[in-house]
């Protein structure tokens, strides 16, 4: 018997259940390993495939021409940065560049340099090595897994949780699991790709509804109940935007939800530890909310993902998503690191509402001289610029003036939305706000005399 359902509602044979088996720290060795040194493969030229002057196949081509009708201003390349201290970041190679005030990385709380983190990670490191060496449902799955995973059911208030190893993978495994080609999926207009890629693996239909707005998604939640009484919708939202810093009216979307039958997931990746009672985001309390995902990139400092939902949800993510069970387990110290940024925030419900007030002084002092007010809330502080052109001056600007900004641009934002993206962090030294404003000067919307040389 082979089960092809994509739905919870649709009966699994017993002898496809999967169980998830923690597997012990392996004991201590008795005797040193054997190390081989692997023979040294001696430099040879590789060349390019084929003539350079010959024809290219015509894929090769296809994609050095979309390379080519790529924009400057659009094109993107690594940088390699090194951390200095807890606030800045060095150019490698340094060359004559100075160390950067570090205005745009996602580590809100700081607690990737937490002395009670790093032991949790070091001390899991010894114990169970680098990796899981397999997928949860093979031999991958450690006690510090499950020991994280009952810490965060209990700390969101939901039945179950499940680790992933990156929060992309865990947005893709979370659409999956609500919808299939027979859905119609609503999305706020904003969301972030992974979820858009979700959607589009799933091969359900899509409609975007306006940003943060009930009464639009309303209007299509009742038009889809016209068109197919009974047909299966699923929506999705951000609870705080990462490109815009605006928060989404949770509540309000999942009392739509509840009234129209439709399940809700929130991506509250970047409200995690900073919005919400506790910093428990702000789909928490909010029992419709069919399945919170979240990662441990940003303000727990570490890596990794997970999905939260009540025990039928995540039971339905554990036997039927592709996403958990054909990956590699989150790397043990990575769980380690998150389980005791999760017990620092647990010690520390303040740390959330004392950022959000420096972020609220932080707007004001930018409106002030005569910037866009960032919008929202948190600590993704956007100001926007319109232009390319513009938004990388100003990041160039910035930096020159040793502060670490990035100029956000098309298809990550809408066109004529480019900005910087500043982000306000929990360990930020005295007077960065100051440096800030100097470094920007009078914005366009300042009186007359502030703009005169």
């Amino acid at each position: 018997m082979r089960c092809t359902s994509s739905s919870p509602g649709h009966a699994l044979p017993r002898v496809h259940r999967r169980p998830i088996r923690a597997f012990p720290h392996p004991p201590s060795q008795t005797a040193p390993c054997r190390w081989y040194r692997a023979a040294l493969i001696p430099p040879h030229s590789i060349t390019e495939a084929g003539d350079p002057t010959a024809p290219q196949p015509p894929w090769r081509r296809q994609l050095g021409d979309a390379l080519a009708a790529l924009p400057a201003a659009r094109s993107r390349a690594l940088r390699t940065l090194e951390p200095c201290d807890a606030a800045n970041l060095q150019p490698s190679p340094p060359g004559d560049a100075l160390p950067l005030l570090d205005l745009a990385s996602n580590d809100y709380l700081g607690l990737s340099r937490h002395p009670a983190v790093l032991a949790a990670a070091a001390a899991e490191l010894a114990a169970s090595g680098l990796g899981a060496g397999a997928s949860r449902l093979v031999t991958g799955t450690r006690p510090i897994h499950q020991q994280l995973e009952a810490a965060l059911a209990a700390w969101l208030g939901r039945e179950r949780v499940l680790l992933f190893p990156s929060g992309f993978q865990a947005n893709l495994a979370a659409v999956s699991a609500l919808a299939d080609r027979h859905t119609l999926v609503l999305a706020d207009r904003l969301i972030h790709h992974s979820l858009l890629v979700g959607v589009r693996a799933s091969g359900a239909r899509l409609q975007r509804f306006a940003h943060n707005d009930p009464a639009d998604l309303e209007r299509r939640l009742l038009a889809a109940r016209r068109e197919r009484p009974g047909g299966r919708l699923l929506v999705l939202c951000e609870s705080l935007y990462s490109m815009e810093g605006t928060s989404a009216p949770v509540a309000a979307l999942a009392a739509l939800c509840l009234r129209h039958d439709a399940p809700l997931l929130v991506d509250e990746a970047h409200a995690l530890g900073v919005l919400g009672p506790g910093g428990r985001g702000l789909a928490h309390g909010v029992s419709s909310v069919a399945i919170v995902s979240g990662t441990f990139g940003k303000a727990f400092g570490s890596g990794g993902a997970f999905l939260a939902a009540d025990a039928l949800v995540g039971d339905w993510l554990l036997q039927s998503s592709g996403a958990f069970r054909y990956t590699t387990a989150l790397a043990p110290p990575l769980a380690a690191g998150a389980l005791a940024a999760l017990l620092h925030l647990e010690a520390t419900p303040s740390v959330g509402p004392a950022l959000a007030e420096r972020a609220a002084r932080w707007r004001d002092a930018i409106e002030a001289a005569g910037w866009p007010r960032p919008p929202g809330d948190g600590p993704i502080l956007p100001v926007l610029l319109g232009a390319d052109a513009e938004a990388l001056a100003a990041q160039q600007r910035l930096e020159a003036a040793g502060l670490l900004t990035v100029a956000i641009r098309p298809p990550t934002v809408p066109e004529g939305t480019a900005r910087l993206r500043l982000v306000l962090r929990q360990d930020l030294p005295t007077g960065s706000l100051e440096r800030l404003l100097a470094a920007l000067g009078p914005g366009p919307l300042a009186p007359r005399h502030a703009l005169a040389p």
